[in-house]
């Protein structure tokens, strides 16, 4: 007789009912396929910094490509870890225009479609998965969680052995 296993249920990745286009700041994790550590490397002694890899130095310049392709939006601070990438994000004030902003959704997926084909065509491939399906969100709540946020982004090399994220492939 087979018996069929039970899979745990995936939990949604966003909170319910949260309208991801207003106003705010937003903390984003961004990790590599099977976490494998093609973006960077974390070198130097004392105060280490992420030395990018050619795959790095693709997401580092669509990264800075975000406030042109979506103007109500701005990156904050971002770091590119070698197997993930933490941005801090605003959505700004509405322009007047009636225009919604669009969704923290619709700008990552934009954000890993353009990597990934970039990073793809620079492999010389067509279709392998840079990127896992979702990404990782928090809502900054006040300023001290903007502050901390901050902090931590701009630490994350410092702690690379002891994130949870680390792995040596």
């Amino acid at each position: 007789m087979h018996r069929t296993k039970e899979l745990p249920q995936r939990q949604a990745a966003r909170l319910q009912n949260y309208d991801y286009g207003s106003c705010g700041a937003y903390f984003v994790t961004i990790c590599t396929q099977s976490r494998k550590s093609i973006l960077s490397a974390i070198v130097g002694e004392g105060s280490p910094l992420p030395q990018l890899s050619p795959y790095g130095k693709i997401a580092d310049e669509w990264i800075k490509k975000l406030p042109d392709k979506y103007p109500k939006m701005s990156v904050d601070c971002y770091v590119i870890m070698p197997n993930h990438i933490h941005l801090l994000i605003s959505v700004n004030q509405d322009d007047g225009r009636g225009n919604p902003s669009p969704t923290l959704n619709e700008v990552m997926g934009w954000l890993k479609y353009q990597m990934t084909k970039e990073i793809n065509a620079a492999a010389g491939k067509s279709c392998e998965k840079i990127f896992q399906r979702s990404f990782f969100d928090h809502i900054i709540r006040n300023q001290a969680d903007y502050l901390e946020t901050y902090r931590y982004i701009l630490e994350n090399p410092l702690k690379w052995q002891l994130d949870e994220l680390y792995s040596t492939n």
